[in-house]
């Protein structure tokens, strides 16, 4: 059996409890790979493929990281909080002896959440009138957003053939449930249960009363059209990671990913836990 270790190698305690689990996995006969990256002193990439479990040491980033790696495979994701907010992981040492979650999650006693993920194409034009084509899948969201020297944007909203709204603002962030609880939540957007497979469409700063969030069915396609009235120069990001064409983004397409996202988790109750946890600041002992 292969588990797969993404750690965040910004945080030594993350690596520390790492190195851990490393030795615990190999006593008892576990083939154990590290991810690398540009802190890690991992020669060679590490193939994932073939990996039954992959344990995220770190924050939601580094969530979002595993999840990058996972890619379409559907290898299960087991969290583990070393970062400032956790929202997405399983576990924290503060709460539970780590070694111990680890052995639930390799027994099959945790449960599984499917999570809907986002397949995103972005299609910019280069000055010579040559087209890009970029392909990106996310866990959390797709931000279209103004850039570092762009006033407000405007641009044309549809979803699967219905025009929407054409708006005016910052942008315009298209999550999946997942994601409803970051950068959608920071522009206005609900808290969405996991288990909804459909997209959340918010608005970023529009430049009217009137524009609210959205959501839509699991088989909807998510539109954006940059309008030619005024021109600008947005940004795009997928998860956090901004994509750079030569030319200047004119249409977005955001539809649901033809695999799902497996997080390991203590049941249903994990994620309003972690709810009234992060966003109220309700702790276990004050209920």
């Amino acid at each position: 059996m292969k588990i797969f270790l993404v750690p965040n190698y910004h945080s030594d305690e993350a690596v520390q409890s790492g190195l851990t689990l490393e030795l615990w996995l190999t006593r008892q006969g576990y083939e154990v790979s590290w991810a690398s990256d540009a802190r890690s002193k991992i020669a060679t990439t590490p193939d994932i493929e073939g990996s039954d479990l992959v344990i995220s040491l770190g924050g939601d980033g580094t969530m979002l990281r595993a999840a990058r790696l996972v890619a379409q495979r559907e290898i299960p994701i087991l969290g583990l909080s070393y970062g400032h907010l956790g929202f997405l992981t399983a576990a924290s040492p503060q709460e539970r002896d780590i070694l111990s979650v680890v052995s639930d999650a390799l027994a099959g006693e945790m449960h599984v959440s499917r999570r809907a993920t986002i397949a995103c194409t972005v299609r910019a034009t280069a000055e010579d009138g040559t087209e890009e084509v970029f392909e990106s899948h996310g866990l959390n969201d797709l931000a279209l957003a103004r850039g570092p020297l762009s006033e407000m944007i405007e641009f044309d909203i549809s979803v699967s053939g219905h025009h929407i709204d054409r708006l005016r603002g910052d942008g315009v962030v298209v999550s999946t449930a997942t994601g409803s609880t970051g950068y959608a939540l920071s522009a206005g957007g609900p808290i969405v249960s996991p288990d909804y497979a459909g997209m959340v469409c918010v608005p970023i700063a529009p430049h009217t009363i009137q524009a609210r969030a959205f959501l839509t069915s699991p088989s909807d396609v998510v539109e954006i059209a940059l309008s030619h009235d005024r021109p600008s120069v947005p940004a795009c990001a997928v998860d956090g990671v901004f994509l750079s064409p030569h030319g200047v983004i004119d249409h977005v397409s955001v539809r649901r990913g033809d695999a799902d996202v497996l997080l390991l988790d203590y049941g249903p109750e994990s994620f309003y836990n972690s709810v009234s946890r992060v966003f109220y600041g309700v702790r276990r002992n004050d209920r």
